[in-house]
């Protein structure tokens, strides 16, 4: 066993198809079992470790087993954000400010549902590694994004996703920090999101934004009762050029009343205060959206029949030592086949060769910058005034009007398509050959 992150961050599972790529497998739905594949002496030991946490304790070094780990990166996970492609590319087509809103709302709750069986964790990922990955959309276009572990302590994932032929950019930082809370265990999620149209706005290089915060997440009844995931408390999308805000609650069971997986909301005029449309129902299942002027209640989204679409990615064999699945390929394996002693040793060996780094850095004092993505230049007059709280962001300029260069330059940053390859002009020294069993060279 070996320190891991936040016991309340979820993500999808993975398959490993004949030809050697990983893929996402589509699990929407919950599974009835305390964990989805915990034996008792699992539960024990978990159960005998968080009992001697005391609550409010930060969990980012605690030693838990590796068995309640998901076998996929938190680099990865973050795609499920952009999972629906008929919520995601309609969006700025949409020419009524209000109406256009409401899409950006659907995109936004369409995502939640995405989860594995039961309550597990995905990977943390190390300084330095990235993922990439790209959806081929059925009008022929594609979406392309880019993530990359930016900071270790605090963790963030930084990210880029971008649709040139429809006008959608996304950057986020996501930075979990993770408590323990006494029969729970939260993962707070810090950090934003800016979805830009830039084909509206009155900015034409920046277009219209939408800032997009995330509800934070919980591992139920960790010590005693049936084991839960649950989304919690306020989350917000807001258009401070139209005006406009969502306040999502993502509620909370109470113990004697309420149920699982409810939402409400509104959305209203963020100067006014005039509310437009009410919320409600299950993330999980169906949501509604409810004009207050006409009472007129409809069906935003149902994620109970709604399927995902994960991002394609090229083959293990093309990848970089430190891009996620090849950096986790013998521990995801592992992980799968449910030999944790080997898990335990694989994971151990990659995050003994992250301490070898940051000692060697220390001694030689260097500074270690990301590789895909730089500071945000905030602050007034800044060239990302209004985004300072994205931290960092993809370090390339991208055309805003012309798909096809655009293109060109998201290709030239990271390699993302089948037959591309990473190049080794870019190092993060040092680490002792064969410490990886041969899955990092």
């Amino acid at each position: 066993m070996y320190p891991v992150r936040a016991v309340g961050v979820m993500s999808a599972a993975f398959v490993i198809p004949s030809h050697g790529q990983v893929t996402t497998d589509h699990y929407c739905r919950s599974s009835g079992s305390r964990t989805g594949s915990l034996s008792n002496a699992d539960l024990s030991v978990l159960s005998h470790i968080i009992s001697q946490l005391r609550p409010g304790a930060d969990l980012s070094r605690v030693v838990l087993p590796t068995f309640i780990l998901e076998p996929r990166s938190m680099l990865e996970r973050i795609t499920n954000f952009m999972a629906h492609p008929e919520t995601l590319l309609p969006m700025p087509t949409v020419d009524d400010p209000l109406e256009r809103f409401v899409s950006v709302v659907k995109f936004y709750l369409s995502g939640w549902h995405i989860k594995p069986p039961g309550v597990k964790k995905p990977l943390n990922p190390i300084l330095g590694e990235t993922f990439t990955g790209y959806w081929d959309y059925p009008d022929g276009t594609r979406g392309y994004y880019i993530a990359e572990q930016t900071s270790h302590h605090p963790p963030k994932s930084s990210y880029f996703f971008m649709a040139p032929e429809h006008s959608i950019r996304i950057d986020g930082t996501l930075i979990p920090r993770s408590k323990f809370l006494g029969n729970s265990a939260g993962s707070l999620m810090e950090g934003i999101a800016v979805l830009r149209f830039l084909n509206r706005g009155s900015n034409k290089e920046k277009g219209e934004r939408y800032i997009l915060t995330q509800p934070n997440m919980y591992a139920r009844n960790i010590l005693i009762g049936k084991m839960k995931y649950e989304l919690g408390d306020h989350s917000y999308v807001r258009c401070p050029e139209n005006k406009l805000v969502a306040d999502i609650e993502f509620k909370t069971k109470g113990y004697f009343t309420g149920a699982y997986n409810q939402i409400g909301g509104t959305i209203k005029n963020s100067e006014t205060g005039q509310v437009y449309y009410e919320l409600s129902g299950y993330w999980n299942k169906e949501m509604f959206i409810t004009d207050v002027r006409t009472h007129k209640k409809e069906l935003l989204f149902n994620a109970s029949t709604a399927t995902h679409t994960p991002p394609q990615v090229r083959p293990i064999a093309q990848q970089g030592e430190r891009e996620s699945q090849r950096l986790w390929q013998t521990t995801v394996k592992a992980l799968l086949e449910r030999n944790h002693e080997v898990a335990t040793d694989e994971k151990t060996k990659i995050e003994d060769r992250q301490r070898e780094e940051a000692a060697k850095r220390a001694n030689d004092g260097v500074e270690w910058h990301p590789k895909l993505f730089r500071r945000v230049q905030g602050g007034p007059g800044g060239a990302d005034e209004g985004e300072e709280d994205l931290d960092w962001i993809i370090n390339a300029q991208i055309d805003a009007h012309n798909p096809e260069l655009a293109t060109k330059q998201i290709l030239s940053i990271a390699p993302i398509l089948e037959g591309q390859t990473e190049s080794s002009q870019y190092q993060i020294p040092p680490h002792k050959e064969g410490r990886l069993g041969g899955s990092m060279r």
